[in-house]
């Protein structure tokens, strides 16, 4: 038993994937995982209380968002150290004492993320700058025609080899180890964002208290991605816009605060865009046959990528979450 560990899974609806995330904890002997449930309907729990008993279920009955939720999560599990990870995400062998070993080496470091590959084996862009003004607009907007564009190249890191470890300013919230005396010191993740974003905020409240945020390749996970917000695209892209906004707001001081009135149409533009485009590449699946967001993504947990082979890919953020 590692019980240094204890492994937070925010669910809604997402059954076989949260049994094998389950599994790929209790295979590191993080002890307890707790599983906050969003009211899904899919028989997670009953799937849950059958391969594994142990674990500790707690239903909030409706979904109330994922940083709401991993703070319950985070309420009732007692460790030192706090891995919170979506359900469709499966680490790999070692990484969660990669993650702790990083944290035991340096203790002015808060919260570590691992690398991240999607199913394909490709890189996700886990670990990223904080965006100033310029760059903000230049992802959310240039990002939506040119995935290679300079704003966006230097938001995600494109040009740094993610295969050496290093601070960053922040690192995705769909799985890292954060310590426990860190996390209650800033009070968890902002429950006012339902989806998205909480993952920056959070680091950057803890950087501002004082800490440092890192990345540790020698640890891996592998991320599905979208799960649970493909089911409800549209609420999802609309919250997604919301805490871009929220975060905008918060992190930006005094005059320049005048600038943000340029953010707003922006953000406006952005989202208009990034409906369309769900909706066109919807009716072309359903045109073709297929239902895109009913698709079982892969069962292969890849192998053979390596942090320095792999590309960063410009998938849906982050974040069972779409990309920020």
């Amino acid at each position: 038993m590692n019980a240094a560990v204890a492994g937070i899974i925010v669910n809604f609806n997402t059954k076989q994937h949260l049994l094998r995330c389950v599994a790929s904890l209790i295979e590191e002997r993080v002890e307890p995982v707790v599983v906050v449930d969003n009211g899904s309907t899919d028989g997670s729990e009953a799937a849950l209380s059958q391969d594994f008993p142990g674990v500790k279920w707690i239903p909030m009955g409706a979904n109330i968002g994922y940083g709401a939720a991993a703070n319950q999560g985070a309420a009732v599990a007692g460790a030192k150290y706090l891995l919170v990870s979506n359900p469709d995400v499966v680490v790999d062998p070692g990484a969660v004492e990669a993650l702790v070993a990083l944290l035991e080496r340096r203790d002015d470091v808060a919260a570590v993320g691992p690398l991240i590959v999607d199913a394909t084996g490709r890189l996700y862009p886990s670990a990223r700058r904080f965006p100033n003004l310029a760059e903000a607009v230049g992802h959310a907007i240039v990002g939506q025609f040119w995935p290679g564009n300079p704003f966006s190249r230097r938001y995600t890191m494109a040009e740094w080899d993610h295969g050496r470890a290093r601070e960053v300013d922040w690192v995705s919230g769909s799985c890292f180890l954060v310590r426990r005396e860190a996390w209650e010191a800033v009070g968890g993740f902002d429950s006012s964002y339902f989806m998205y974003m909480e993952d920056v905020d959070l680091c950057w409240r803890l950087r501002k208290a004082g800490w440092e945020v890192a990345y540790e390749p020698l640890a891996r996970v592998t991320h599905i991605q979208g799960v649970s917000a493909d089911r409800h695209p549209y609420r999802m892209l609309l919250a997604h816009h919301v805490s871009m906004w929220r975060f905008a707001w918060r992190t930006t001081e005094g005059q320049a605060r005048w600038l943000l009135s340029l953010v707003l149409p922006g953000l406006a533009v952005r989202l208009g865009i990034t409906v369309l485009r769900r909706w066109v590449a919807g009716a072309r699946s359903t045109g073709s046959g297929a239902r895109p967001t009913e698709a079982r993504p892969t069962e292969a947990r890849p192998t053979e990528a390596r942090p320095t082979e792999a590309r960063p890919t410009e998938a849906r953020p982050t974040g069972g979450r779409a990309a920020q």
